[in-house]
């Protein structure tokens, strides 16, 4: 099945280079009030600039996280790490969190945000697939729209989507936090996604020397 296209809905930013002196409890877990885009959570969410595209997970894959999600199956931590300026950097779990993201604005890389980010111009084959996963997702789990719907209107949407929603509001997603300066939190994104799906070493390379000459004149090349 192909790759759904959900790199729009996180956006990079470059890794702080200052030393990490926030202080205080972090937040332990986040619920669906964080995932929506006047929250005080999502809008600073960040990706490591040199992170690669989030299009790794197919419709069925996306489908089945959600469904884990709002039936409140056990779902790896994600791992953060909180730099100086406030942004909060996925160190691990974009993908989770893109998904959740992308069902509650109904963007698979062909919505309101995905459009933005290419300014305009999505490719045929990328609609075409969004829109293959909206149809999966709506499906097997139903639109977020039909789970707001189901709280004031329950005889109007599907009776599994007013089953789930009941719990909805005590759903959480487990967090960790990476502790130290952005060296720490670059290490430490290096060392789990090599685990997770290896880097290929001459990408690796590029990633780790990506301030000198020859990395950026390969990236301005791309």
């Amino acid at each position: 099945m192909a790759k759904v296209n959900l790199d729009a809905l996180i956006p990079r930013e470059d890794f702080e280079v200052e030393e990490n002196i926030i202080q205080g409890k972090k937040k332990e877990t986040i619920s669906i009030e964080d995932f929506k885009p006047d929250s005080f959570f999502f809008p600073y969410l960040r990706k490591p600039d040199f992170q690669r595209e989030t299009n790794e997970w197919d419709a069925k894959k996306i489908a089945e996280f959600i469904y884990s999600f709002l039936t409140g199956d056990l779902i790896p931590a994600i791992i953060l790490w909180r730099s100086t300026s406030g942004y909060l950097f996925t160190i691990d779990g974009a993908h989770r969190l893109s998904s959740i993201f992308a069902w509650i604005n109904d963007d698979y890389g062909d919505g309101k945000i995905s459009k933005l980010f290419y300014d305009g111009i999505v490719p045929e084959e990328q609609l075409t697939i969004a829109d293959n996963t909206r149809k999966i997702i709506n499906k097997k789990i139903g639109s977020y729209v039909d789970y707001k719907l189901a709280g004031s209107h329950p005889d109007k949407v599907r009776t599994d989507i007013v089953e789930r929603v009941k719990n909805l509001a005590a759903l959480a997603i487990q967090l960790q936090w990476v502790e130290g300066d952005a060296s720490k939190a670059e290490n430490s994104f290096f060392k789990i996604n090599q685990q997770a799906a290896p880097i290929d070493k001459t990408e690796l390379k590029l990633l780790k020397k990506r301030r000198k000459p020859n990395s950026i004149a390969a990236r301005a090349i791309i």
